[in-house]
């Protein structure tokens, strides 16, 4: 565990942070929800979580029926972790809790990629965590199918408070898909995800994450990610249900030499969705490369749709891309892309446009046969198509489903 220096030092700063805003977002009143709730059973065959949790999860790239094709396996209920699972030799997969409580050097690893006293949210996750994950590739370990993690809120009005650490060792690559849902569609409830990556030389690690929320839950992310020599951090982000008000915006230090940071993000924001998205990259070794690509439609929510990238080494690239479609009058997006370069020799690119669809794409493809719904699905399903490189097939498909099973619900 921690030693009684530094745990006494990140509470310190943590309870300092108790009441700071965020920089960007809705301030949420963290008093209205409970911080507590019951301990759930554990399941050694996670088939046997309920037929309800289940259904959500699939919704989210998350199989627990059949998991043959996943290395690994790790879900969290509430507060619970009601069952983990590492399937490959070199993998490890469990709680945070567990992990601080197996290995003590862990603790070094803490709240170095996400400042504790970033805001309220991470002090909150500080001053009365609720668990989380641990995943780790040992050194050249290779993930043949993707580890799977869920964290599904189930309590009514419960703020499920969670810190993820995920470490790939040198020369090891790791593919995680992520599920956020939650088990109601009416009921309140938070949902503060501390993550923390650390990519070692040589690694590579794959992040898909889907959410799927709903339309009074507030959900507050906050994520880091530590990128040494040559190592490569690839994350795909989706959410295309109703969510009450999301706000995120994960920052990327490249601190070796050619390390490689990807960012793609696929947001659709419904009425009554407020959508704070965005990525941060700070490019501080030679010859580091980032790519922040976002598509992001309305159809009566709000979005606004952040890049930053800053070149503060030679020969570093970075081109950020953000693309807004409005489908009705309702709604707003809201671009804003920055770079800054501290140095000769940066190349720093950025292209931004929001607007609708043009009438002549819709009326070219009814002259083929379709109607204009079906006209205006076509091009949004493309719109929202990512060339992703590099990412698994079983990670695409999953990625593809998410957009496939919330095409009706966005026309």
């Amino acid at each position: 565990m921690r030693s009684v220096k530094a745990d006494k030092e990140s509470k310190k700063r943590a309870e300092a942070a108790a009441s700071k805003p965020a920089a960007f977002g809705e301030d949420i009143d963290l008093d209205k929800y409970a911080h507590s709730g019951d301990e759930l059973p554990y399941q050694d065959d996670p088939s046997k979580v309920s037929a309800e949790a289940k259904k959500q999860m699939v919704q989210v790239g998350v199989t627990l029926d059949d998991d043959s094709q996943r290395s690994g396996t790790i879900i969290q209920i509430d507060h619970s972790t009601v069952h983990r699972r590492a399937k490959q030799e070199g993998i490890e997969v469990m709680s945070t809790n567990e992990a601080l409580e197996k290995y003590d050097w862990l603790a070094g690893y803490l709240w170095r990629a996400v400042a504790v006293d970033t805001d309220k949210y991470t002090a909150s996750v500080e001053l009365g965590q609720n668990n989380g994950y641990f995943i780790r590739a040992l050194p050249g370990s290779r993930t043949i199918h993707p580890i799977q993690a869920c964290l599904y809120l189930g309590k009514h009005n419960l703020a499920q408070k969670v810190h993820n650490i995920i470490i790939a060792e040198e020369g090891s690559e790791l593919h995680i898909i992520t599920g956020c849902t939650t088990a109601s569609r009416e009921e309140p409830g938070m949902h503060i995800g501390i993550s923390e990556f650390y990519i070692k030389r040589g690694a590579k690690v794959t992040f898909t994450m889907i959410h799927s929320w709903a339309p009074e839950i507030a959900v507050r992310p906050r994520t880091g990610i530590i990128v040494e020599e040559d190592g490569v951090f690839l994350s795909n982000y989706v959410i295309m249900n109703p969510v009450g008000s999301l706000q995120m915006y994960p920052v990327a230090r490249c601190v070796g030499d050619n390390s490689v940071v990807r960012f793609n993000s696929i947001l659709v924001a419904l009425p009554g969705s407020n959508m704070d998205v965005g990525s941060r990259v700070l490019l501080d070794a030679k010859g580091a490369r980032t790519e922040i690509i976002s598509r992001a439609v309305t159809t009566g929510g709000n979005i606004y749709a952040r890049g930053y990238i800053e070149g503060n080494a030679p020969d570093v690239k970075g081109h950020l891309e953000c693309r807004g479609l409005m489908l009705r009058g309702e709604g707003v997006i809201h671009a804003i892309p920055e770079l800054k370069g501290t140095l000769a020799g940066v190349d720093l690119s950025h292209e931004a446009a929001v607007g609708k669809i043009a009438e002549e794409e819709v009326e070219y493809l009814m002259m083929r046969g379709l109607t204009s719904d079906e006209a205006t699905a076509a091009i949004v399903r493309g719109f929202l198509r990512v060339d992703i490189e590099g990412l698994p097939p079983e990670l695409n498909l999953e990625i593809q489903r998410a957009v496939e099973a919330s095409e009706k619900e966005v026309m």
